[in-house]
């Protein structure tokens, strides 16, 4: 029986809540904001609307935001506000209105036109929040968590950027608030909703590669500066650039352009995700994509332990140059326990002393002669091998090549299809699975990347990120107790602090 690819509950219909009016002064005046916001029950579409239009606030409006607002736009819905702390970047909102009045839509290009723009997102919900039903957020990773509770505190469906959170700890509470809010929720793993991981699940749940033993994961991150230190002075603040709000939760630092590449200089626009304070590294940029299927195929709970077999140059500021390493997960149900290796960086290629490209020998070996692409995952099994190409998993084969030709010619044989069946339904769309549930047309956690999916797997991930800071040790997780149960100070990275007036917290 092929799966809903969401776990669909019940079709049921979002209710309508009375907005309350979020004051930046009530926010900040409440220091640790153990009462900051009133929650909300599910927003609704404002009547003039029609029911047919959502009206969207987004906090970033360039990089991967910029993809939000064409989609936005493709679903006739409506930028009611907008945030971003470049205002240079604001001029993605006129070339999205010039593309509706290009397609002869001048309504809808009407409604974006009125859309007000703000530096610092507490203020657009202060006064913004009447006027929005839904909130997308593509900041940076350290700006994802309280962005994220101002949304649903605020009774608004919410589409976060992967990772989802840049600790552990925030995690853990978005996956808890799930189905309290009862809000239309996705993380921006936009190849969750990708055909090559539905075929991924087909082979692994589908017994073609017996139980699974092992999975290896790589990828050609980091492509930005890791394994350095970036202190390194002072620079102007460029004309339009909000530093402070940019920095937001994060501790406080001067802003400098040095050193600069081809993506600008440490900070702004790209190369943050390579900071300790404001990025996730390799790891957390990729694994939101490369180990999706993981968690979609075999539905691993909490890992028993997590370690670093390998760190190359973590710093005090930055992210390693490379890394390996390893989640151990232990038995569920009839599915045995199983291995987790993740390689990135000087770890998964790097130049030899001839001057040859190589890559891990673990993953030569497994990759038995086959092309390695740059990113993948190998599954090992009991049965057979399976080498997924690229992030998204939308290139999958047994190796070596023939094993597949002979489990494509038995399987075609015996079912009329080279193919392994299907176990879950297509996707709509990742964007339009969110938009419709926020619709009101299918229930909150219908979107496949829901925080209640999303929040395990980012924790999971960000856990390999605390092992960085301990290379060696094999660390034991209490999954329940959120918490490692032989090493207390692995403990104190499970979160972090926040500066007054960013540290909001979700109503309990």
């Amino acid at each position: 029986m092929v799966k809903r690819a969401y776990f669909l509950k019940n079709q049921t219909m979002t209710t309508k809540s009375n907005t309350s009016s979020f004051s930046r002064r009530k926010f900040i005046s409440t220091g640790a904001a153990a009462s900051a916001g009133i929650m909300g029950a599910p927003a609704i579409l404002n009547a003039q609307n029609k029911g047919d239009r959502l009206r969207v606030a987004f906090i970033g409006v360039g990089g991967i935001n910029k993809r939000h607002l064409n989609d936005t736009a493709d679903h006739n819905d409506i930028c009611a506000a907008y945030c971003d702390v470049d205002s240079n970047r604001w001029d993605n909102i006129p070339s999205t209105i010039a593309r509706l009045e290009k397609e002869e839509k001048p309504e809808l290009a009407k409604h974006w036109k009125s859309a007000k723009g703000y530096q610092d997102y507490r203020e657009m919900f202060d006064k913004e929040a009447d006027n929005f039903d839904a909130v997308v957020v593509g900041t940076p990773d350290h700006s994802h968590y309280p962005a994220t509770v101002l949304a649903m505190n605020a009774g608004k469906h919410v589409f976060t950027q992967k990772p989802l959170t840049h600790t552990v700890w925030e995690a853990r509470q978005l996956a808890e608030a799930t189905d309290k809010y009862q809000l239309a929720t996705q993380m921006g793993n936009q190849g969750h909703a990708n055909e090559g991981n539905r075929t991924i699940a087909a082979f692994v749940q589908g017994g073609h590669l017996g139980d699974i033993k092992e999975i290896h994961c790589f990828t050609n991150r980091p492509v930005w500066p890791q394994g350095t230190e970036f202190h390194q002075g002072e620079s102007p603040i460029p004309e339009g650039f909000d530093w402070e709000n940019w920095l937001g939760p994060a501790p406080k630092r001067p802003f400098t352009a040095e050193p600069e590449n081809k993506r600008g200089g440490p900070y702004h626009p790209f190369n943050w995700r390579g900071i300790l304070d404001f990025g996730g590294g390799a790891l957390a940029d990729m694994a939101c994509h490369t180990m999706d299927s993981i968690f979609m195929s075999l539905d691993p709970g909490f890992p028993t332990h997590v370690e670093a077999i390998n760190v190359d140059t973590l710093t005090d500021d930055a992210f390693p140059k490379g890394s390996t390493l390893k989640w151990t997960f232990g038995p569920k149900g009839d599915r045995p326990g199983f291995e987790v290796y993740w390689y990135d960086g000087t770890d998964n290629e790097y130049i030899d002393k001839d001057g040859k490209k190589r890559r891990h020998p673990r993953l030569e070996e497994l990759a038995e002669g086959e092309e390695l692409r740059s990113s993948g995952n190998i599954y090992v099994g009991t049965k057979n091998k399976l080498l997924v190409s690229g992030d998204y998993g939308d290139s999958s084969k047994i190796i070596p090549a023939e094993a597949y030709r002979e489990f494509a010619m038995t399987l075609k044989e015996k079912t009329g299809d080279h193919r392994p069946a299907r176990v879950y339904e297509p996707s709509i769309g990742h964007h339009t699975e969110w938009r419709e549930a926020a619709m009101g047309n299918y229930a909150y956690d219908y979107p496949g990347s829901n925080f209640k999916y999303a929040g395990p797997f980012t924790e999971t991930i960000q856990l390999g990120n605390i092992c960085l800071h301990h290379p060696g040790e094999k660390l034991a997780w209490d999954g329940p107790n959120l918490r490692f149960s032989n090493n207390e100070e692995a403990n104190k990275l499970i979160t972090k602090s926040y500066r007054e007036g960013w540290d909001f917290k979700l109503d309990k």
